[in-house]
Parts: C-alpha cells; structure tokens; sequence
C-alpha cells in the first residue's frame, strides 16, 4: 500500500507544481524554465519516493518496468490506478488555485497537450513515442528491477528535463500519459478529443524502450562472458 500512495502522491506533485510551472508562469520563465522545474520536480521525488516505489509517477514508466518482468500484473495496474487519481487531483488543484486565486492561465488550456499548430498528429505521436523512450529506457538501464536509488535520481530528472525542452514547443511535453489526463478532463474541448494520442504514443515509447533495454542488456552479458 505504500507504494502505491508514494505514486499517487508522487504524480499529484509532479502535475501540481511542474505542469503549475507552465500554467502560472510559462511566459515569465520560457520552455527552458518549465522544462528545467519538471525535471528537479522528478529528481526530487526520486530521492524521496524512489526507495519505496521506484518513483515511476508516470504509466508509460510502469509498462516499461511490468514489460520486462520486473513487476507483476496486479502490482502495475496498482500503479497506474494511483498515477491517474494523482494526476486528476493535481490537475483540480490547479482549476481550484486559478479559480480562488484570480489567477491568469497563461497556457489557456490548463497545461494540457495538444498538436495541429505546430506540428500534425503523425509527428505528435513520432515525437511523444521517441521522447517517452528515452525517459523510460533511463529508468530500465539505471535501475535493476524497480526501486531508484539515491545516486540514479539526477538520471530520471535529466531525461524528463531533457524530453520536455524537446517536446514542449511542439506538444507541450507529455512522456507521462497520467501528466496529460487530468489536465484534459479540465480543458475539455480539443485536448480532450487529441488525449488519446498522448496516451497511445507514450506506451508505444514505452514498449519501444524495452526493446532497446533488451538488446543493451544482452550486450553487457555477452561483453562480460567474453571478459
């Protein structure tokens, strides 16, 4: 049970304060701000929750990890049940502090995902698969089955810093399907209709990671048999 309030909690913070980056000051701080604050925001958790969760926050994370064998059906679909209550609670925050508030939201749509005016949905869902994948495959190369430790928590902050800097001018930076979600439901209109992309396209990276993970593991054993 620990582990699953640890992703819950986990996502309702990595929602409230990085996507809350982008919401109340995208226009003060730039992408490189936002991008910069969803990565100490994981880093940070990652050294609180990792220990206990693996501090996956993120569905595409738990596929990835549950693909390779490293945690058991019951146990994943446990985590990403928590990563989406978490995700729809920060994202209601959010609609409550503008509100109460009187706050300007400077993204006009909660922080929520889209594509169509910077790049069409064949490149949205190429960029958000391939940006996912390398978020998910840090986690599998630094971790041996699902706890992240202390010393691999700068890793998983940098890839999400680095994903998000890539994707947040073109689709707002999702990698995270339970990042994209809650703000959906609360945006409505055309983020909710375009929310199925950036669900598919994060577990197509995710399962692409894998892949990739499996064929550098097999390297290393095959190196280490040689030696």
């Amino acid at each position: 049970m620990k582990r699953y309030v640890a992703e819950l909690a986990g996502t309702f913070i990595l929602v409230y304060f990085a996507v809350g980056s982008a919401v109340f000051a995208i226009d003060k701080i730039g992408a490189m701000g936002v991008a910069l604050t969803f990565g100490l925001v994981l880093a940070a958790l990652a050294h609180g929750i990792g220990p206990v969760s693996g501090c996956h926050v993120n569905p595409a994370v738990t596929l990835g990890v549950f693909a390779s064998g490293r945690m058991r059906a019951a146990e994943a679909a446990g985590y990403v049940g928590a990563q989406l209550v978490g995700g729809v609670a920060g994202a209601a925050l959010l609609k409550l502090t503008l509100s109460v508030g009187e706050i300007t939201d400077r993204t006009k749509a909660l922080g929520s995902n889209g594509f169509g005016s910077a790049v069409n949905g064949t490149g949205a869902f190429l960029l958000e698969a391939l940006l996912t994948m390398l978020v998910v495959l840090t986690y599998l190369l630094v971790t041996d089955r699902v706890a992240l430790g202390h010393a691999t928590a700068p890793a998983v902050g940098t890839a999400l810093a680095a994903a998000s800097l890539v994707g947040l001018p073109l689709t707002g930076a999702s990698v995270n399907p339970a990042r994209s979600v809650g703000p959906a439901l609360f945006a409505g209109g055309e983020r909710l209709d375009q929310l199925w992309l950036f669900v598919a396209a994060p577990l197509s990276g995710a399962v692409l990671a894998v892949a990739v993970a499996a064929g550098i593991h097999h390297s290393r054993t095959a190196g280490e048999n040689v030696r």
